[in-house]
């Protein structure tokens, strides 16, 4: 029971105390951890007809997190990708405890042991600036503030939360215009807004009352907008510019898909990956290099500047080129 007890405590203490106080995560980050030891206690109950208020450390083997794991991804349909946030939480809590309860750091080990499994790098989805240009156009018909919205997600590049969190105060819509964002550990920075962004949001939020900690954006009821009600208005939006250019605009569009349509933007038009990774608050510049990976653009005008360098210049004037390419469309 004692061990039991400690668990419980130290549990209690991690989400409670060390994440939003001492490491002062957000509320979703804080649900995240809340929310795999959840599972962990589900699955000890249903797989080892262990109740929640009789799990202890002990419980907590190498054989139980893998076995937990696999579980998540056969009885729960979740992604590697998800299974293995969870084991980085389980591993967060465990590396807390060898700090806070050395007796336990053989227990911690065997938690911390267990390897994460290999996800292949996603392939990034994008939207050309025409599709982006039909999603606004669309969200002019529902009104101003899915306007305001939808550009102020695709201008900054910002998480859906952080755009969520924008309060009237973290704008300032003068020359020059920008909006001051929270992210990732209550981390701050300040993302320049184009003229076009900042006239749409200046006469949305005058619309809006006079209150500086007033949300930006609120839904009927006058609350902050939510990331669910985000996420519908952007599929209105993208049902009605699919159902006109099925071709240029996918069914379904995510709010992060216009984070990463920006960061692509960005790149394309010769933009350096550190100020990119500063827009989008990335802590390292190793998470934005995966957009110069995944652009075929950037990777074919390499290949041809490489090709350039050591082959030297091509036998085809443009003319030759020209009739070149005029059979092979004869010829196709």
């Amino acid at each position: 029971m004692a061990a039991a007890r400690t668990f419980a405590d130290m549990l209690a203490q991690f989400l409670t105390v060390y994440l939003p106080v001492t490491r002062a995560c957000s509320q979703n980050t804080v649900c995240a951890y809340r929310d795999a030891f959840t599972l962990f206690l589900r699955f000890m109950d249903q797989r080892h007809t262990t109740p929640p208020d009789k799990v202890s450390f002990a419980d907590f083997t190498a054989p139980n997190v893998a076995a937990f794991l696999g579980w998540l991804r056969t009885e729960r349909q979740c992604s590697t990708a998800t299974a293995n946030q969870r084991l980085a939480a389980l591993k967060s809590f465990f590396r807390y405890v060898q700090a806070q309860a050395p007796e336990q750091i053989a227990q911690a080990r065997q938690v911390l042991g267990v390897k994460a499994a290999h996800v292949p790098e996603p392939a990034i989805g994008y939207l050309p600036v025409e599709a982006v240009g039909l999603l606004l156009e669309h969200a002019t018909h529902r009104g101003l503030r899915d306007l305001a919205l939808l550009t102020t997600l695709y201008d900054t590049g910002a998480r859906v939360q952080e755009v969520c969190d924008l309060s009237i105060g973290d704008l300032r819509l003068g020359k020059p215009a920008s909006a001051t964002l929270t992210g990732k550990g209550r981390k701050t920075r300040i993302v320049p807004l184009t003229p076009q962004a900042a006239q749409i949001l200046t006469q949305h939020v005058r619309s809006l009352p006079n209150d500086s900690s007033g949300p930006v954006f609120a839904n009927r009821a006058g609350k902050q907008l939510g990331r669910a009600g985000t996420a519908y208005i952007l599929a209105r939006c993208a049902h009605a510019a699919h159902a006109e250019r099925p071709e240029l605009v996918p069914e379904k569009v995510s709010p992060h898909v216009l984070r990463h349509s920006k960061a692509m933007h960005l790149l394309e038009n010769g933009v350096n990956l550190i100020y990119i990774r500063d827009i989008l608050g990335h802590a390292s510049i190793i998470t934005t290099e995966v957009y110069a990976k995944a652009n075929p653009e950037m990777k074919r005008q390499a290949v041809e500047a490489a090709a350039a360098n050591t082959l030297g210049p091509s036998r085809y004037n443009q003319a030759s080129r020209q009739d070149l390419l005029a059979w092979l469309r004869d010829a196709i």
